[in-house]
């Protein structure tokens, strides 16, 4: 049988089990990449608290040894393969409790993804003016007021673009979770092509399987982005000279910041 030959046989016996890996591979995706957002949330929060001059010695050693430790989380799981991460952390601790894989595997995803996350929006916090966080605490906010009121709903816009592609990311770098017997779609396209010794059929079919599923995420995603840029017109009511006069403004007319 020629390779189209062997991937209408493996479908046709094991469409179901693909069916069943790609529905935890976009569970794991899901999963990783809000879970992940939260954590990065949190950490780019906590990193970009000031301390300022007159703010206690303890409260700087606190804020210094915070910052260390997550710094340290950040770069360790940054410079290490996920599929490292995986088996070490599976092995040696998941395991040992009687944690049930899947449940390992989300933690594990979400935990990497954190830390890019981290990065993402701290970069995003930065983005927005400083002018704005100065504003915020001259009319008495606290950072945490800041960050939820002015600071955040920017810096999130800003950064939804590299949250989205690390969406797609996770899709394609769950498959590395195989290797703790995770059934995704790499696990069954193993199981699917050991059966008869023939894995290029198997492979390319699970090729075929991810192509479908990023280029589908893309496209939503996109058309998400681009719903939240509003429309590409816009209406300003009202002047001081006449309260009821309308200006039609086109947002490429806008000027730039």
């Amino acid at each position: 049988m020629n390779l189209f030959q062997w991937m209408w046989k493996m479908l046709s016996e094991y469409w179901l089990q693909f069916l069943s890996g790609m529905l935890n591979t976009v569970v794991m995706a899901v999963v990783g990449t809000v879970v992940g957002l939260l954590i990065g949330l949190l950490i780019a929060i906590v990193r970009t608290v000031p301390v300022r001059p007159v703010d206690g010695g303890a409260k700087k050693v606190f804020f210094r040894i915070v910052n260390f430790i997550l710094t340290a989380y950040i770069e360790i799981i940054r410079g290490t393969p996920m599929m490292v991460q995986a088996l070490i952390i599976h092995y040696s601790l998941f395991i040992k409790i009687g944690m049930p894989n899947m449940l390992s595997a989300l933690i594990i995803i979400s935990v990497n993804t954190g830390a890019y996350m981290a990065e993402i929006v701290r970069g995003g916090i930065i983005s927005v003016g400083k002018g704005q966080t100065e504003g915020a605490a001259s009319i008495g906010m606290t950072h945490m007021q800041t960050m939820n009121l002015v600071v955040l709903p920017q810096a999130l816009r800003n950064v939804m673009p590299s949250v989205c592609n690390e969406f797609v990311v996770n899709i394609k770098d769950s498959s590395v979770l195989s290797v703790i017997s995770i059934t995704e779609l790499m696990f069954i396209s193993k199981q699917a092509g050991g059966t008869y010794a023939k894995f290029v059929p198997a492979y390319v079919i699970c090729a075929i399987v991810y192509f479908i599923l990023t280029f589908t995420v893309s496209r939503l995603l996109r058309f998400v982005e681009k719903k939240m840029d509003g429309s590409d017109n816009y209406v300003i009511c009202g002047s001081q000279s006449d309260p009821d006069a309308e200006i039609h403004v086109k947002k490429e007319d806008m000027p730039n910041e």
